[in-house]
């Protein structure tokens, strides 16, 4: 049974590389935000904390354990946050990679989801698809790609879970950025009508120049209904966060 409202916020960032100190910075001023509007669950993108990666030798250099020195030192950035939050990660385990992650609340990591259906190379699949819970609500989490299988979500939902959110990546080519344009927020509405589960996405956004240059990311953050209605979405090509009280 569901207790009661959960505010949740879904964060559209322009995604940094190689600038950990920066990105924990940035989140930690996001979730003071956070507090002052007594926000339950914030989500924030796909790889967020170190910057996506596909091949392996990239994936190696910025991959982090979660004793990494650098997490611990962010956890205890942490620890007087009362929102719990979703953040994006790329994870070593012991000699191989994953796309995770990370449940954090009041400075401890409760757990992580690992991307089941990676489509990057220098990537080991996940298995285990872990349920979470605040303030009444159990939620789960798949990550982008993994919004191609329903079955990836019916784990979640299996389970008693009435949130699914979904970190997102979809920075690319100007003509692939086109066309999931309009079919990444389809998905999501697919697999709210198919769970009866609310959806929440957190996406990157804006024109990279660099590593990945001449890519781009109009933004797919928004909160779908179990109905499939989008409720909220932040506006294309901007930085912003949606929220919404489930």
């Amino acid at each position: 049974m569901l207790n009661g409202t959960l505010r949740v916020a879904a964060f559209q960032r322009v995604p940094k590389y190689d600038d950990i100190t920066g990105v924990i910075e940035r989140t930690h001023e996001d979730l003071e935000w956070c507090d002052a509007q007594a926000v339950d669950l914030a989500i924030f993108p796909e790889c967020y904390l170190q910057g996506y990666a596909t091949e392996l030798t990239r994936i190696a250099q910025r991959a982090l354990s979660t004793d990494d020195p650098i997490v611990k030192q962010m956890l205890e950035r942490f620890a007087t946050i009362r929102t719990t939050i979703i953040l994006g990660f790329i994870e070593r385990r012991l000699e191989k990679f994953y796309n995770s992650a990370m449940v954090i609340s009041s400075g401890r990591i409760l757990g992580a989801y690992s991307k089941t259906h990676p489509n990057e190379q220098g990537f080991e699949a996940g298995t285990e698809f872990p349920v979470f819970e605040v303030s009444g609500w159990k939620f789960g989490i798949n990550i982008c790609w993994d919004s191609n299988f329903p079955e990836a979500s019916q784990r979640i939902a299996d389970q008693g879970a009435r949130l699914l959110c979904f970190p997102l990546f979809n920075m690319l080519r100007p003509p692939n950025a086109d066309s999931n344009r309009e079919r990444t927020v389809e998905c999501l509405k697919a697999r709210a009508l198919q769970t009866g589960c609310w959806v929440v996405s957190a996406d990157v956004v804006g024109k990279i120049t660099g590593y990945h240059a001449n890519e781009m990311s109009y933004g797919c953050t928004c909160i779908v209904r179990p109905d499939g209605e989008v409720v909220t979405r932040v506006n294309e090509l901007q930085e912003g966060v949606a929220t919404f009280d489930l």
